[in-house]
């Protein structure tokens, strides 16, 4: 019981730390770079603050997997016999997956924006006229990207969630006499 309420309280603390560390970097760190009077301190700042954000977010995602591992080892039976469990399983590791993705992309997206900081830009991912195809492309696509993250993140929560109500009861209050 209380190896699975660890492995539940990691894996919901490090969605959580995924969901809203990338909504504040999008509003919060990329909004508040984008304040910079020098267009190249736009860029420089927020891949700074990104970063050094990064170590945070791989143990996130590390002790996310683990956790994941976990849960799954402790309902083995119910993921292989409850209805929809397996399907949903399966369901949500690909999203998280897919959302891991996503993220590494980003980050690698991400370096690039911060070896190319020196062009500057209007904002952390908005270009500036004039600056290269290069920093270009990566602004345009950290632009999508830095909602699409915490959308998957936002997916692995409400999933898990989902996961937990389906353990319960179908009648809870199956038992009790008025």
């Amino acid at each position: 019981m209380a190896g699975n309420l660890v492995a539940r309280s990691v894996h919901d603390l490090s969605a959580a730390a995924w969901f809203g560390g990338s909504l504040m970097g999008a509003i919060g760190l990329n909004g508040a770079t984008a304040q910079a009077k020098d267009p190249a301190e736009r860029t420089r700042l927020s891949s700074a603050g990104w970063m050094r954000w990064a170590p945070v977010q791989t143990a996130a995602f590390v002790s996310h997997l683990a956790a994941d591992l976990a849960i799954a080892w402790e309902n083995k039976g119910r993921i292989a016999k409850q209805d929809g469990v397996a399907r949903d399983t399966a369901i949500k590791t690909a999203v998280t997956v897919a959302g891991a993705g996503v993220t590494l992309y980003a980050g690698i997206l991400g370096k690039k924006v911060e070896t190319l900081a020196d062009q500057g830009g209007r904002g952390a991912t908005e270009p500036k006229p004039g600056a290269s195809e290069e920093l270009k492309s990566a602004q345009q696509q950290l632009k999508l990207l830095q909602w699409a993250i915490p959308a998957f993140a936002a997916a692995v929560i409400i999933l898990g969630a989902k996961h937990g109500e389906m353990q319960r009861p179908k009648n809870v209050f199956q038992g009790l006499r008025p």
